[in-house]
């Protein structure tokens, strides 16, 4: 087959600015084959080589001593004891989801799972953070269907707890939805697999499913803005298979058993590309590819397709040589392809040999660790106006708009569409604040959340950061699990942008203080920019998955406040109500500034909720909504009624951080009144639970009708008539 000649357009359609190609011919020193200029830019691609934000994902505390792995693996391994470790990353799939919701959000779970599963990990629990446009938009109830069914169905087909995640929508979002896919698993401590390939004429061998078209271009495509040409792309967007990643795992776990792997990686984003080049120069080795030997399932594929191919549920592995009988059996037992596709070598070369032909000859560091790397020009954001009015509205018509609005709704109809039971190991189900996943085989269990608050990063990108650290957090902390470790996942818009490389790197600043002073380290992540449509970019979304360990099944806090209990509120309220969900669902604004957050005053509230959670029956912080939501929904999700004492909006909806609603019995609150004084947090009596009614103040309503509403939105909006 004749290949295209490479002219100035081709250059562009392959993501590449002239000034880099020009950097390939120096490299080179010559025109490069069609087939190396898709390599190049796959690898030169931001979606992987992170080049907009190597200078400042740099400056992220990384380490711990609970830290076994952090970034720049598959995904970050932590100790928890017992010879365990949790496995866990987070990860981007916001432009395919948007061509092709199902197959896109599937895929992207599908790669998560790849992600924990190729460092030896059996997943036991997985997450997902959404982000989509107003309802009203023509587009939003088909990617919420598509995203949401696509989700429930690669996750449940493959058998693994979907346990938390949030759900958001803003028109920021409406020409370019976010999916951000979690996946943790456990594995032995001293039994981390990783990918950097060694020793010299191993074999390189291809595993798991066949390769096809789909998915070709596809990290290309997710390293662009989208225009008016989108559903030209619809071909770059993977088709997943979750029976044949089921197989791949246990095929890829049993052969783990066997001494047989040297390395593994995921093929993922330029599929065979990035998982060779990366497993190359990793190990500072070069790889020799026979793509004769692919297995394919579509006939005559080119060189460059197979080298960009995406095609889901596939591996690669460096094996030992002298276990190739034995690795080959354990695939052929699950019916899985197995097939040496080529062998490391000395030199540092990546040579792709296909029908006797040489199709890349290339330096294989220049490809990966080489790649460009910009210090993008930015500038801060500006400070926001303070607000310059009081708002005056009855605080009981505030709440039922806040309930009745898809943003803070309740979300059964998305998670019922989960099954977040199998494997019987899940101790806390979506809806009650973070998911819990008992460890299997000891007392202890793990707690997942993820959290952010894009109105908050978008007017103070510093302190949006912090607080998105903090909430993921208080999350954790409520629930009795101690924070051991982050994984971000950070959406932005065109970073060639001053501004929007402002809001990057004021986040990552803010992320960075709150994860060192909470003691969370980042250990995994994605970065996803270029989140755009014809210009417009998505509100700034960095997303925190956080990860906590409760010692012992006896110390989660998982009760529900009874008829009689004290409402008590940890921390302090000023009444800050700058981007707050009261200004944005009740008076359709987004002004004012960020809320404050006080580290210091985060890291000592959480550890007042752990030293004395044998007092406290049900926690949950203080986010969206303030004091009023929080209280509801724990109300609500108890059934009986509440009465909070403060009538005022500010005191009410205000989004002061570093706070959390506590529910015990009277006796039990009079002990940590007691303990707060001596560990000198602020701890104050707000109101009590009992009755059928929700008292703010002196307004009131049946708890019944708001709860009613609160059940039912969301599902009369997206199975209601259009």
């Amino acid at each position: 087959m004749q290949e295209p000649e490479i002219t100035p357009d081709l250059i562009a359609a392959h993501g590449l600015k002239p000034d880099e190609y020009d950097r390939i011919l120096e490299i080179i020193g010559r025109a490069p084959t069609f087939t190396e200029l898709g390599i190049f830019s796959a690898m030169w691609n931001e979606h992987c080589s992170y080049k907009s934000s190597k200078k400042w994902l740099r400056t992220l505390p990384t380490s711990g001593p609970q830290v076994i792995c952090g970034p720049g693996e598959n995904a970050g391994v932590v100790d928890i004891g017992d010879g365990l470790a949790v496995v866990f990353k987070m990860e981007s799939h916001n432009h395919p989801s948007y061509i092709e919701p199902y197959q896109g959000a599937a895929t992207g779970v599908g790669g998560i799972l790849r992600d924990v599963f190729t460092m030896g990990a059996r997943p036991i629990a997985a997450m997902n953070a959404l982000s989509f446009g107003e309802v009203a938009h023509p587009k939003t109830r088909q990617l919420v269907h598509g995203v949401v069914e696509g989700i429930g169905g690669y996750g449940n087909a493959f058998g693994v707890p979907t346990v938390a995640g949030e759900v958001r929508f803003h028109p920021a979002y409406n020409g370019n939805c976010l999916v951000n896919a979690f996946a943790a698993g456990l594995a032995p401590a001293d039994g981390i697999f990783y990918s950097a390939a060694s020793g010299v004429g191993r074999p390189v061998v291809y595993l798991g499913a066949k390769t096809g078209r789909d998915g070709v271009g596809g990290a290309t495509m997710a390293s662009a803005e989208f225009d008016d040409t989108i559903e030209e792309k619809r071909p770059t967007v993977q088709v997943g298979d979750p029976f044949t990643e089921k197989r791949l795992m246990e095929a890829c776990l049993e052969l783990m058993q066997t001494g047989a792997v040297i390395s593994i990686q995921d093929m993922g984003a330029a599929g065979l590309t990035c998982s060779a080049v990366e497993m190359g120069d990793k190990g500072g080795l070069g790889i020799r590819l026979d793509l004769d030997r692919v297995p394919v399932r579509e006939s005559n594929m080119t060189a460059y397709e197979m080298m960009l191919s995406e095609s889901q549920e596939r591996m690669l592995m460096v094996l030992d040589p002298a276990k190739e009988a034995e690795a080959k059996a354990v695939f052929d037992k699950w019916d899985l392809d197995f097939a040496i596709v080529g062998e490391t070598i000395a030199e540092d070369r990546f040579l792709i040999l296909y029908g006797n032909d040489v199709k890349a000859d290339l330096p294989l560091s220049k490809l990966s660790s080489s790649a460009p790397e910009y210090d993008r020009p930015w500038v801060a954001t500006p400070e926001a106006a303070p607000l310059d009015f009081v708002p005056e509205v009855d605080p009981i018509d505030a709440l039922r708009t806040l309930v009745a609005s898809p943003n803070h709704a309740r979300k059964s109809w998305v998670w019922e569409q989960y099954d977040h039971m199998v494997m019987a190991d899940t101790v806390q189900a979506p809806g009650l604040g973070a998911g819990i996943v008992r460890v299997h085989g000891t007392d202890k269990a793990l707690a997942f959340t993820s959290d952010v608050t894009p109105r908050y990063v978008k007017a103070n990108p510093v302190e949006g950061g912090k607080q998105a650290v903090a909430e993921a957090c208080r999350n954790l902390f409520a629930v009795g699990a101690k924070p051991l470790a982050c994984t971000d996942n950070l959406n932005f818009g065109n970073p060639e942008k001053p501004e929007i490389m402002g809001q990057f790197v004021g986040a990552i600043q803010g992320i960075g203080a709150a994860c060192a002073a909470l003691d969370a380290p980042i250990v995994s992540g994605n970065v996803s920019l270029y989140n755009e449509t014809d210009g417009r970019a998505i509100l700034p979304t960095p997303t925190i998955g956080a990860v906590g360990l409760i010692d012992h099944l006896d110390e989660v806090i998982a009760g529900q406040p009874r008829d009689g209990h004290v409402a008590l509120l940890l921390g302090t309220t000023a009444g800050h109500l700058g981007q707050s969900a009261f200004l944005a669902e009740v008076l359709h604004r987004e002004e004012g500034d960020a809320p404050h957050v006080d580290l210091a005053a985060e890291a000592a509230h959480g550890a007042f909720v752990l030293a004395n959670r044998q007092w406290i029956v049900a926690c949950s912080d203080l986010s969206d909504g303030g004091l009023a939501l929080a209280t509801f929904e724990m109300a609500a999700n108890a059934g009986v009624g509440v009465t909070l004492d403060a009538g005022d909006c500010p005191t009410l909806f205000g989004e002061d951080q570093g706070r959390y609603l506590i529910a015990t019995s009277f006796d039990k609150a009079e002990a940590l009144m007691v303990s707060a004084s001596e560990a000198g947090v602020t701890l104050t009596t707000v109101g009590r639970f009992g009755g059928d009614a929700v008292r703010l103040g002196t307004s009131t309503a049946p708890l019944a009708e708001l709860d009613a509403v609160w059940r039912s939105r969301f599902g009369e909006i997206f199975d209601g008539a259009a």
